[in-house]
């Protein structure tokens, strides 16, 4: 089961008891709810009309405490110890355990000697053991001890219950990051625009530079071409029309040469009586 099932259902358990009991009563319900081990959310008991009818009263203290718890620190604890009932060893670890969420808000990189001095703890080793034993095992906070540069890198922290009057600035908080993040999702769609635009213009160049080349082929082919006849030497050519008539007049059948006609000696013809 994790954290905020578990919680869930301590939560609805402590309400409903909240709600049948009233006055003294409820002390020993804030003290067991106070020191649970995994109960880390208390503004719906602080909620219940029982509860929020100590203001003024006697019991007042209880309310103060649950109050401290939902929204205080060690150091609140220390600063009020005179007006507030002694805690015990559950309820000391659990308002370290706390600390260390509240300033988990706003840095995610504590340093050693913040902590040290946020906690009460005398020594490295303590602390790094109360981290890594107290609170990234109780899965409230995961993050890196970095032993070099001495310091806690928050990377996941739960949240607290929000304090008086806090709810109007986490709002305007999410509201910035909602502005940010349209103007962001408006520059991403430019620049995919832009790339689409680059893309359709290099295909085109692309191809414009593809049919310059097979122009230039076709021109580098014609040009070879006719020097090709224009470097045949005249005498080939004449060469090749004397073998051309050659060929005709050498032909069986064909007309006698002109020289053998011409040197053979013509017949006489006998008049005809």
């Amino acid at each position: 089961m994790d954290i905020e099932q578990k919680q869930a259902e301590f939560i609805d358990h402590f309400v409903k008891q909240a709600s049948t009991l009233n006055g003294s009563a409820l002390g020993s319900l804030v003290a067991e709810a106070t020191s649970n081990p995994s109960l880390f959310a208390f503004s719906e008991i602080l909620d219940v009309p029982t509860v929020l009818e100590l203001e003024g009263t006697d019991n007042s203290v209880y309310l103060d405490v649950l109050r401290l718890f939902a929204h205080g620190t060690w150091s609140d604890y220390k600063n009020n110890a005179g007006r507030l009932p002694q805690l015990a060893p559950e309820q000391v670890l659990k308002l370290k355990q706390l600390t260390v969420l509240t300033l988990a808000e706003t840095n995610k990189v504590l340093p050693y000697r913040q902590l040290m001095q946020e906690l009460d703890v005398s020594n490295v080793r303590e602390l790094e053991d109360f981290l890594i034993n107290e609170c990234m095992y109780a899965g409230i906070v995961r993050g890196k001890l970095d032993q070099l540069r001495e310091c806690f890198e928050v990377q996941f922290a739960a949240g607290r219950d929000l304090r008086p009057g806090q709810l109007g600035s986490m709002i305007q908080t999410l509201s910035n990051w909602l502005a940010t993040s349209d103007n962001l999702l408006v520059s991403i769609q430019e620049k995919i625009k832009w790339a689409d635009t680059m893309s359709e213009l290099d295909k085109k160049h692309r191809k414009e530079v593809e049919d310059k080349v097979e122009e230039v082929k076709k021109s580098i082919s014609l040009k070879c071409l006719t020097y090709v006849v224009a470097e045949v030497p005249p005498c080939k050519q004449a060469d090749v029309d004397y073998r051309g008539h050659e060929e005709i007049f050498s032909e069986p059948g064909g007309v006698m040469d002109y020289e053998e006609d011409r040197i053979r000696p013509k017949r006489r013809r006998h008049p005809i009586s």
